[in-house]
């Protein structure tokens, strides 16, 4: 019976916090669009050049939402977001989905500024685009911050790599870095992840405790919207 197979699915997606259910929904939502030809990824890339000159302002968002077509790779990156956003969103950030929603902003605009940084000096000088990377989707990146935080903010939890070896949480990343690598994947959107994940990660924990001011405080109109 085909009600009795999805229901413990439906309890399951029901159970996910909301940002993370929102975000893995978009996401998987986004490759199902691209999958029956509804929307091509072309249209949803960060293309800086069409979103200056012709205004398409989605592509600042909708590079988020697309992490590959349907198949394994898809597949494994959604395990790893939904898995990390879920006990992220449920233990630090539990009664604060706006500091959550805030810092998955914060990382997405560290993210384009840089990708805007790697724009900047392929323009005016070409010869780098040999070089430097040219990063179409920013997704990856920003599940790989979850992941990151999640690990430096549990640093006691001790996990499992296929029963190989043990090590714990803040070493997750680059424990998928590494294996990524051996599968011959371009580590550029796991070591952006991580660098954007590190600085949020000073700035909102460490800086504060040396300091005693929090300058990554969320604003007070996210709370404003989120309660609507």
């Amino acid at each position: 019976n085909f009600c009795v197979m999805a229901a413990p699915f439906e309890d399951w997606y029901k159970s996910l916090p909301i940002i993370t259910r929102t975000y893995a929904t978009g996401c998987v939502v986004t490759a199902l669009a691209v999958y029956i030809d509804l929307v091509s990824p072309l249209d949803l890339y960060l293309n800086f050049g069409r979103v200056k000159r012709d205004f398409e302002l989605w592509r600042l968002i909708t590079n988020f939402f697309f992490f590959d077509y349907i198949g394994l790779n898809l597949i494994f990156h959604m395990f790893f977001l939904v898995r990390h956003s879920k006990l992220l969103e449920e233990s630090s950030f539990r009664g604060k989905t706006g500091d959550y929603v805030y810092m998955l902003l914060v990382g997405a605009i560290m993210l384009i500024f840089i990708n805007f940084g790697l724009y900047t000096v392929m323009t005016y000088y070409p010869e780098m685009g040999k070089v430097l990377p040219k990063l179409m989707f920013l997704a990856p990146s920003l599940a790989f911050m979850i992941v990151y935080v999640w690990g430096r903010r549990n640093p006691h939890i001790s996990l499992n790599f296929w029963g190989l070896f043990t090590f714990t949480a803040p070493y997750l990343p680059w424990v998928i870095l590494a294996f990524g690598m051996l599968l011959n994947q371009n580590p550029i959107f796991d070591l952006l992840g991580i660098f954007v994940g590190h600085i949020y990660y000073f700035l909102e924990d460490v800086y504060p405790r040396i300091s005693g001011r929090r300058i990554l405080a969320t604003p007070t109109f996210m709370y404003f919207f989120l309660t609507l």
